[in-house]
């Protein structure tokens, strides 16, 4: 079985997926069990030429499990944070 990152949902929506490292690569991997390493995954992610798209789909859509971008949940919650403060901190153009 050949995983499609985001379930199934169409290439169309997702363009980058096509270039995706991970393409191909058992979901498994990528859903680890609470415990075990998610060095490997992380590992196909490194260099990934969609990484950034990855990881904005997956903080857009609030995946809460597995990795994403090279980042687990937990990393994802800190970037969504920092991103949120930094759009507050910048004061409304209008």
């Amino acid at each position: 079985m050949e995983w499609n990152p985001g379930f199934l949902r169409s290439a169309e929506e997702r363009p980058w997926l096509q270039r995706a490292n991970c393409t191909g690569v058992d979901p498994e991997l990528f859903f680890p069990q609470r415990g075990t390493s998610t060095r490997e995954a992380k590992e196909v992610c490194r260099g990934c030429l969609v990484q950034a798209e990855c990881l904005d789909y997956a903080i857009a859509n609030g995946e809460k499990f597995g990795i994403w971008g090279g980042l687990s949940e937990r990393e994802r919650r800190r970037v969504r944070r920092a991103r949120l403060a930094a759009r507050r901190a910048v004061p409304n153009a209008s």
